[in-house]
């Protein structure tokens, strides 16, 4: 296998898309933090010290998303055209599951997007909520789908 990150010498380097057509481009990561269930309530009823976290979560995810590449040394600036935040609470557990779709029109493609996305948004709970509860687990972050460009579509068997 290749390593596209690394020239003939072993330097590390930006993958050259020069000559790459422009396709659209999806993906669909997702993660989850486990809480306590003083936390879980304060999110759902929207009354943590801090504000609605969720709100402020999904904002702080958006914008991850569209800084990935000053985060990531490797990754291209890319423009993308759209990036939803969503959540889902599951009170049976007291997890709040995240997931976050990012989608661009370019030469490469926007996984490390969605995974900053839900990676920042889920660190901004964090964040939120440390006050009431220094055990949070952030886990299972991972890409569920993407699309677009030479390598086709991808779709995480579960």
């Amino acid at each position: 296998m290749k390593f596209t990150h690394f020239d003939e010498k072993g330097n590390a380097r930006m993958v050259d898309v020069t000559h790459k057509e422009r396709t659209e481009r999806i993906a669909v990561a997702s993660g989850k933090i486990k809480v306590s269930g003083e936390v879980f309530e304060a999110v759902r009823k929207g009354s943590a010290a801090k504000g609605d976290v969720l709100t402020v979560a999904t904002t702080a995810g958006i914008a991850g998303a569209k800084r990935t590449w000053e985060l990531i040394p490797m990754c291209h600036i890319l423009p993308l055209t759209g990036c939803a935040v969503k959540w889902e609470l599951d009170e049976n557990n007291f997890e709040i599951k995240c997931r976050c779709t990012v989608r661009c029109t370019d030469k490469t493609g926007v996984e490390m997007e969605a995974l900053t996305g839900v990676s920042v948004a889920l660190l901004t709970v964090y964040d939120m909520c440390k006050s009431m509860d220094r055990t949070m687990e952030i886990e299972d972050i991972h890409l569920i789908e993407k699309d677009g460009g030479k390598s086709g579509h991808f779709i995480r068997e579960e």
